[in-house]
C-alpha cells in the first residue's frame, strides 16, 4: 500500500516531510519522493527504492520550502525507477502530482496530450494528471 503526506508552515519543512515518509515505511513500496515548493518554483527527489535511499539524495542535494507533498508507492504502470517514481510534473514544472490508484483510459489521455506537444518522462499513469492540469 502507498502512503502520501503533504505539509504547509511558514517555516522550511522538507525534512519533516521526509521524516513523515519514514513512518509510513511499514506500508510497502518501491519508490520515494518529494515534491517542495521553494518559492521560485518546484523541486523534485525522487528515487527508486527505500525512503533512505531519499534522504541520502536529500542530502547531497537538500530542498527547502514551505508547501511540500510527499509519496511512498508501488510502481502500477511501467518499471520500478526514479524516473516513474512520484511526483510527476508537468511541462511547465507548475503543476506536481502525487496519486494513489490507476487511471484506466491513461493510455488514451497520453496520446491526446502528446498530439498537443506534451512530453511525457516516464511510463506512469499519475503523470497524465498534471498534464491534464496544465492543459486545462
Amino acid at each position: 500500500m502507498c502512503g502520501i503526506i503533504g505539509r504547509i508552515d511558514t517555516a522550511d519543512i522538507s525534512f519533516e516531510v521526509l521524516s513523515g515518509l519514514k513512518r509510513l515505511e511499514y506500508r510497502g513500496y518501491d519508490s520515494a519522493g518529494l515534491a517542495v515548493l521553494n518559492g521560485h518554483g518546484i523541486d523534485v527527489l525522487k528515487k527508486a527504492g527505500s525512503v533512505e535511499k531519499l534522504l541520502q539524495l536529500y542530502r547531497s542535494n537538500p530542498v527547502r520550502g514551505y508547501v511540500a507533498i510527499a509519496h511512498t508507492g508501488w510502481a502500477t504502470h511501467g518499471g520500478v525507477s526514479d524516473s516513474n517514481a512520484h511526483p510527476h510534473l508537468s511541462c511547465d514544472g507548475n503543476v506536481a502530482v502525487i496519486h494513489n490508484g490507476i487511471i484506466d483510459n491513461f493510455s488514451q489521455l497520453r496520446e491526446e496530450l502528446k498530439l498537443k506537444g506534451h512530453k511525457f518522462l516516464s511510463e506512469t499513469d499519475t503523470e497524465v494528471v498534471a498534464h491534464l492540469m496544465e492543459d486545462y
